[in-house]
Parts: C-alpha cells; structure tokens; sequence
C-alpha cells in the first residue's frame, strides 16, 4: 500500500446516476508497476480473472504451493461478502455503505450486490492501488436510482478517508453505515496498528453502523502461514491471526448470529458448496452492529 490523500473532484452523470472520481483519475497515467506482484491482481488470480501480469501469476503460483487452497478460499471469501451485504440491504435496512480495500472489479460487486436489494443504495469505494485506480470506471457503473463513488485513499489514513469530498457528498454521515473491511486487514502487519486504524473508522460512523470483517488464519491449515510468508517474500505485508485477534476487532459491538466464524459457516445459502472445510477456507468472517 502506498499513502493516498483526497484529490480535486468533479461530479458527472451517466444514465440517471450521480458519481464522483478524481481528476488524477481522469488525466493522469496509472502506474499499474506491473514487474511487482500486487495482492488485488493476485486475488484476481485465484478468482479465474484476468486483470493481472505475470509477475503477479508467479508470485500467485508460489502462493498456491504454500496453501494449495487459496482459490477455493478466495471463492467463499467472495460467497461471503454478497451474503452479508444482501442482508445487510435487506434484512438491516442499510442504504450506505462504505467498502475500503475494494480490490479490482469482480462481478457482482458490492454495489451490485446491495442495489439488487435496494436500487436506491448508496455505496463508496475506498483503495489506493493503482489497478484499482485503472478500474474505477468499472466499479462506477450504478442503478439509475442509487449512486456509486470511489476514492482514492490509503487505510492507513481513517480521517482522509471520512472527511474526503467524494465521501461527504455521497453518504450522510449521520445515518449508518455498513463499513466493510474484506480481506484487507491482514495487510496491515500489527506495526500499524490496526485496532487503533478501525476504531478511528467506527468512531466516526452512528449508531446503527455495521462492521464486516473477513480475515485469513492459520488456527485451521498452517499453510495460511506459509502463504502470509510468501506474500511478504513478494514485498508485500501480511499478517494472518488467530480467532481471538479477529475477534478483538469487533470490541464494543453487537455481533450478528452466527458470531465470528470461518466464512462459510456464516448464514449459508443455497449457492455455498457444502462439503467445504474449515481448513480449506481459513478466513474468519463476521458482521457487528454498533450500539
């Protein structure tokens, strides 16, 4: 991850629907530095995409090796995030939402997800990766009643992020939020500290908010480890954790049942595959709801 910072924006209109992106977005060159491997464009990997180069396929392939489990982890992972967030739409009644470590576009994403059950749905993307920079135009592609904003920000910087233009102008911060955070906090290594980076985020969100978390571990197949190691032999931070430290992200809010578990195990539906274990999935999921 690299710092990012808000940016002049400019608003326009495309079939009924109002987003906003930044001008750097617009008229100047992304360098995707597709020599370096890039956890969006490997995760893109795993999921069967084909946004991603091959230093990216190398450093996936090694991945692989390490926790040959990978793609079916990413697959329910992904099961994971359009579960919650169509209950989330539904169920909760939640109209905004904020997504942070968006990684690149794979249909459905989360707009897509939520403005299937609410068309009036309002949804704000957060990275700063530069592929995703290169694919923001695809993310914004909303329904004519609902509107879809991205921002590019670094996590790292919570009040960057709450106080940017483009977030401001599209949620109502005095209304709840479902914040989402998937597969994007074992990339922030303990060094940065991330309970103090998401409790600067809830602080700022009413109450009525939700949180969604899903997080890679080791407590069920050791190669989760293996695979934290290769990513940081790529240079890129990665930190898997236990039940107990997922857990301590939820401190102070109400979670929903079923509790914290590993993804799948979470409300399956008809489409989750039912002979999947804990061991080939390794990702820790919840949602809680500020009181």
């Amino acid at each position: 991850m690299t710092s990012g910072a808000p940016h002049e924006s400019e608003d326009h209109d495309s079939g009924g629907t109002t987003w906003r992106t930044t001008l750097r977005d617009e008229h100047s060159p992304v360098d995707l530095k597709t020599d370096q491997p890039h956890s969006a464009r490997m995760y893109d990997y795993y999921l069967g995409g084909k946004d991603n180069f091959p230093a990216d396929r190398e450093a996936a392939e090694q991945a692989l090796a390490a926790f040959p489990n990978a793609r079916i982890a990413s697959h329910a992972n992904r099961a994971f995030m359009a579960r919650t967030t169509r209950h989330l739409a539904g169920e909760a009644g939640i109209r905004q939402f904020l997504d942070i470590g968006t990684g690149i576009p794979t249909s459905p994403n989360l707009h897509e997800v939520a403005q299937a059950v609410a068309p009036d749905a309002r949804v704000v993307y957060a990275d700063n990766d530069p592929i995703v920079l290169a694919h923001a135009r695809a993310l914004l592609t909303s329904t004519p009643q609902g509107t879809t904003a991205y921002l590019d920000v670094d996590v790292r910087n919570p009040e960057s992020i709450l106080a940017a233009p483009e977030l401001r102008a599209a949620l109502d911060l005095t209304r709840p939020v479902a914040l989402s955070l998937i597969a994007i906090m074992h990339f922030l290594p303990d060094a940065h500290d991330p309970l103090d980076l998401l409790r600067r985020l809830l602080q700022e969100l009413p109450s009525g908010s939700y949180l969604t978390i899903t997080h890679a571990t080791a407590d069920h197949d050791e190669g989760m480890e293996r695979l934290a190691a290769a990513y940081r032999a790529g240079g890129i931070p990665a930190q898997q954790r236990t039940r107990a430290e997922v857990a301590r992200f939820f401190d102070g809010l109400e979670l929903l049942d079923p509790g914290l578990q590993i993804v799948h195990r979470w409300r399956p539906d008809g489409e989750t595959p039912t002979d999947l274990t804990d061991a080939q999935v390794s990702f820790y999921g919840a949602v809680g709801r500020k009181p």
